[in-house]
């Protein structure tokens, strides 16, 4: 299991080399998800051995598009928020913040989303969606 950040954002973890390749992406704006070589399923978080069938994986570029499964407006915080659950064109679903949205009532399940990358506490960038125009 990885460390945390007091902010909740893993930290570098010796035994986990995926969190390493895929945050340094993140700082570049690249979205990595992990691909598994012999069932052919991607898969999100990154991990070295693929969930579904323990085959090897390998590191694919996301195309950043997606659709939201399911989500919800945080609004019992200082500055209300969308919590989502997006389901990548590539397949695995994960949960993120939907933003830039005209209004957080605008955010509906099904609508398009595209990736953008952002940061929750001022340091390492996290993979957010925003509405596609």
């Amino acid at each position: 299991m990885s460390a945390e950040h007091p902010t909740g954002q893993p930290t570098a973890d010796p035994h986990w080399p995926e969190l390493e390749t895929f945050r340094r992406a993140a700082e570049q704006g690249r979205l990595l998800l992990k691909h598994c070589v012999a069932c052919g399923e991607t898969h999100y978080y990154p991990r070295s051995i693929c969930p579904y069938c323990f085959g090897e994986t390998q590191w694919q570029e996301s195309h950043g598009l997606g659709t939201v499964y399911t989500f919800s407006i945080q609004r019992r915080v200082p500055q209300p928020f969308v919590i989502a659950y997006v389901t990548l064109d590539e397949g695995p679903t994960l949960m993120t913040h939907i933003i830039e949205a005209a209004a957080l009532e605008d955010v509906y399940i099904g609508q398009r989303v595209q990736l953008v990358f952002g940061s929750l506490d001022g340091t390492a960038k996290v993979p957010m969606f925003k509405p596609v125009p």
